[in-house]
């Protein structure tokens, strides 16, 4: 599947990501195939039943690894060997895709226009930026992972007890696998609690480490974090670790970073942890290359948010009329993306009765990225109720990884 800005605008109407284990064929276009073309080609009947396929494994039940049944939110592991050890809840709200509609329509019709980055995260978006996170430009990744490869053993030892580990927007799960490894290994068994959008990437991700780590019980959480924070289950005798990594944090802007901060201590108790992966201040143009990479996934990747409008709200977007943008803002200290009109030109969403005008070279502003100095992580510690125990940066110092203890 080429994953381009113009061959995703080819495949506007295939709207599924075959998973591993799917048993459905895997479709592709031609270099010189028009949309209508592939559209005829497929017909209208494989397009429904892709369509059925990908909305199945959005909502869960029928993700690798997990049976088609759900009973009151909780998916149930399809291996019973794996039944006690896994819990996947779903925490999706019901009115979710209303919520979506309501954030396009909101949006889009704003001056300057925008929409939030969480909505990037479909299961197409997902698989995007952790293909983005393999790239030699986008630097925050390899970073990180070699501040937790290399001083996890230290990280842990900061904590007194036994440990819970909570991660806000796992992915993958694959950086948070150091600190898994040191834990098990420390304590013999873990109680580790996912949170992730992604009821498709929880499942993977958690049967990779179920497989690699025997002493592991994973309690998974699909949902909006920001929306899960009092959900964490833990017993008296245990401390959490709370994981925020891969910079989220610098999605958010100061007055928002802080009130999700204080938020979380609200769920904290005192010496509970939380270990906040920052990204820091340097010069523009490796910003720029981080964001704007020459393979063109991060393109991609906002570009996918128009193509999910296209699918979910019948949106007549065409993908090769708008362009990626990124630039650093030195006087706000963050990364700014952008979806440029490349042109004058009228878009419809059927399911909003809206139409948008928009001119030639106007911007949608999809994401910030702030990077921090270390000075400014302290303060946003003491403004919230945290204790600087101490941080680890990576042989560059491109990257912390900061841990702070709930005062």
């Amino acid at each position: 599947l080429c994953l381009c800005g113009s061959c995703l605008a080819r495949v506007v109407d295939v709207s599924c990501l075959m998973s591993r284990g799917s048993r459905l064929p895997l479709i592709f276009h031609t270099n010189n195939e028009s949309k209508l073309g592939f559209q005829k080609r497929l017909g209208s009947a494989m397009l429904a039943r892709l369509d059925r396929a990908y909305r199945r494994r959005k909502w869960g039940s029928n993700v690798p690894g997990l049976s088609s049944e759900s009973t009151k939110g909780i998916l149930m592991p399809a291996d019973s060997a794996r039944s006690a050890r896994l819990v996947i809840l779903d925490r999706v709200a019901p009115q979710q895709e209303g919520d979506f509609a309501s954030a396009i329509r909101n949006g889009l019709t704003a001056s300057p226009k925008h929409l939030a980055p969480k909505y990037f995260y479909d299961a197409l978006g997902s698989h995007l930026f952790e293909a983005i996170c393999l790239l030699p430009d986008y630097y925050l990744t390899r970073a990180e992972a070699e501040i937790l490869s290399r001083y996890a053993g230290e990280i842990i030892e900061q904590i007194k007890g036994t440990v819970m580990l909570v991660e806000l927007g796992s992915g993958s799960s694959a950086k948070s696998r150091f600190l898994i490894r040191e834990l098990v290994g420390r304590q013999g068994s873990l109680h580790y609690q996912p949170i992730d959008i992604s009821p498709t990437m929880l499942a993977e991700s958690s049967a990779a480490l179920l497989s690699e780590f025997p002493g592991l019980r994973i309690t998974a959480i699909a949902g909006d974090y920001t929306e899960s924070l009092s959900l964490s289950e833990h017993s008296s005798d245990e401390r959490r670790l709370v994981l925020f990594l891969g910079s989220n944090i610098g999605n958010y802007d100061p007055p928002a970073a802080r009130a999700l901060i204080a938020r979380l201590r609200a769920a904290l108790l005192p010496g509970d942890a939380l270990l906040i992966g920052a990204d820091l201040r340097k010069p523009a143009e490796r910003l720029e290359a981080a964001y704007d990479d020459s393979l063109g996934l991060t393109a991609a990747f906002n570009l996918n948010l128009l193509l999910r409008i296209n699918r979910e709200l019948g949106g007549q977007f065409d993908l090769r009329s708008f362009a990626h943008r990124a630039k650093f803002n030195p006087v706000l200290g963050r990364v700014e993306m952008h979806l440029e009109s490349r042109v004058a030109q009228d878009v419809e969403i059927a399911a909003l009765d809206l139409t948008l005008h928009f001119t030639a070279g106007e911007t949608i502003h999809t994401e910030n990225s702030y990077k921090y100095q270390v000075e400014e992580l302290a303060a946003l510690a003491g403004e919230t109720g945290f204790e600087v125990a101490r941080s680890w940066f990576d042989a560059r110092e491109q990257f912390s990884c900061n841990l702070w203890f709930a005062a």
